[in-house]
């Protein structure tokens, strides 16, 4: 019988579990919040709320304690650093979990694991714009486009519309690659 075993196991062997909870809490610090299934987020905030313990209590041993628990050293330094002092007068209780709702494709339940302090990033509308704006010229100038006459890529000869951008070499559709060129 199983009574008060309280290890969530999640279908996984446990170096596997170990392993895909502690990567799990590591995205957390780096991202502040994070979309995984409602069973793998309650798992992982008992090793979340550990881990801030660990830091609040700030010594060398408690460090490497959360660096052989999250095997990730940024990650340590940056939850000593930034996250710990932001939930210093906090005694405990320092994630929530936030649910979403089923997945399409296979129903389970979603949810959102995210500090408890954690506000979104405010951006005014034109930041927004622009930084919108300089990610299409980005995408533009890497595909390398171009609108001449007369060139191989564009249809028939003719010139592009103004603004459409067109590849330099366009693939010829499958059916053409069959089709006999008349001779002269």
């Amino acid at each position: 019988m199983r009574h008060r075993k309280r290890t969530v196991k999640l279908g996984r062997t446990s170096p596997h579990r170990e392993a895909m909870l502690a990567n799990l809490v590591c995205s957390l610090i780096e991202h502040r919040r994070v979309t995984t299934t409602l069973a793998k987020a309650k798992a992982a905030r008992s090793l979340a709320e550990e881990v801030v313990t660990l830091g609040k209590e700030g010594s060398l041993a408690a460090r490497r304690r959360a660096a052989s628990l999250l095997r990730q050293r940024q990650r340590v330094r940056a939850l000593f650093e930034d996250i710990v002092p932001a939930v210093k007068n906090r005694s405990g209780g320092y994630t929530r979990i936030i649910r979403l709702g089923q997945r399409r494709g296979d129903n389970a339940e979603l949810a959102i694991l995210e500090w408890v302090d954690y506000r979104l990033p405010v951006r005014d509308k034109k930041k927004r714009k622009k930084e919108r704006i300089q990610s299409a010229g980005t995408r533009e100038e890497s595909t390398g486009t171009s609108t001449g006459e007369g060139e191989s890529g564009t249809r028939g000869g003719k010139e592009a519309a103004a603004g459409e951008a067109t590849p330099e070499r366009k693939r010829t559709p499958f059916w053409r690659r069959f089709r006999k060129e008349p001779a002269e």
